[in-house]
């Protein structure tokens, strides 16, 4: 008999329970998992091909033996169980949350500044330890992002994602793919997450070097931080980016 199971990623259910794939497997037998292949990547290199057998202990969910192979329970959309089968799916994409905010760890400070600028509200700090994130997480309703497979299997995080990618800009895009966050270019500070207020020159002048005073006149400024803004020779590659980002949305909802 086939059994499908599939994740209720609503705040509410997650708070009443971080993870719903919690039926145990009898002992003393085994089974054969087969992880679809977007997934694999998180396999070891041996179990790549997909089909693993793994023993069972009569206490282990379902969750807790894939997640014995590497898959965090954030990155499990479906199982799909047929006698002694498991069948792990991915979660689809988009997997969109009503006014997504997010939390990155300590390794994903350009990725962080990046999602600021497309003005997704992303809290980051680079001194913050593994438990910090997760209360955070829990209790701003903030999604984890982080490569850390351990620290999405964290039983006390509601929500959470596996971050692909070695580049800040593939990391972006693999972001902007799964979640499908609304863009607010240009409207977060991209130091301290802070929004963007627009402010006469004058009130930030002496804040600026005398080039940037005699070249530019329109300027914002982050009243959480004090930092001043406007777009100076930099925001050619800062635009590229927003630009890149908008395009993908367009295309994603044509």
């Amino acid at each position: 008999m086939r059994t499908e199971i599939s994740v209720d990623r609503t705040w509410e259910a997650r708070r009443r329970a971080p993870f719903a794939h919690n039926r145990q497997v009898r002992d003393g037998r085994t089974v054969r998992v087969r992880v679809a292949e977007p997934l694999r990547f998180l396999l070891s290199v041996a179990n790549r091909g997909g089909d693993v057998t793994v023993p069972v202990d009569g206490v282990s969910s379902l969750v807790h033996i894939v997640e014995s192979l590497g898959v965090p329970r954030t990155e499990i959309g479906e199982l799909r169980v047929d006698g002694d089968a498991i069948e792990v799916l991915p979660v689809r994409r988009p997997q969109r949350y009503p006014d997504p905010r997010f939390v990155l760890d300590v390794h994903l400070g350009t990725l962080a500044r990046r999602m600021r600028l497309l003005g997704l509200d992303t809290a980051y700090r680079n001194d913050a330890a593994d438990a910090e994130l997760v209360a955070q997480a829990a209790a701003e309703e903030r999604i984890l992002l982080t490569q850390d497979r351990g620290l999405l299997r964290r039983r006390a995080l509601p929500a959470g994602g596996y971050v692909r990618g070695s580049r800040p800009d593939d990391q972006l895009r693999d972001v902007l793919d799964r979640f499908d966050p609304p863009l607010a270019p240009w409207t977060r500070c991209p130091a301290c997450n802070g929004r963007l207020a627009p402010v006469p020159k004058r009130e930030v002048e002496h804040l600026l070097e005398p080039g940037t005073r005699r070249s530019y006149d329109e300027f914002s400024r982050c009243p959480a931080c004090g930092r001043p803004y406007w777009r100076g020779a930099h925001a050619k590659r800062l635009h590229a980016i927003v630009i890149a980002a908008k395009r993908r949305g367009d295309q994603d909802h044509a």
